[in-house]
């Protein structure tokens, strides 16, 4: 069964950074946004794997975003 699971892209200095927050430890980072949203999209893969490999519980997701006018 497939999730989708959040990611936060932050800008840093010269690139871009990109965590999930249901995943502690799953990044990426890119010099694009297409370019760390595909890292993203690697990273939670080889993430997914390797805890179902340790057998590790899958964590649902659960975090959402919304943006509020300030």
């Amino acid at each position: 069964m497939r999730a989708r699971y959040l990611i936060v892209i932050e800008k840093t200095a010269d690139a871009l950074s990109a965590f999930c927050p249901d995943l502690p430890g799953c990044v990426a980072t890119g010099a694009t946004q297409p370019e760390v949203e595909k890292g993203m999209h690697d990273a939670l893969r080889i993430h997914l794997d390797n805890m179902r490999k340790e057998g590790l519980p899958i964590p649902k997701p659960t975090s959402i975003a919304v943006y509020i006018e300030a």
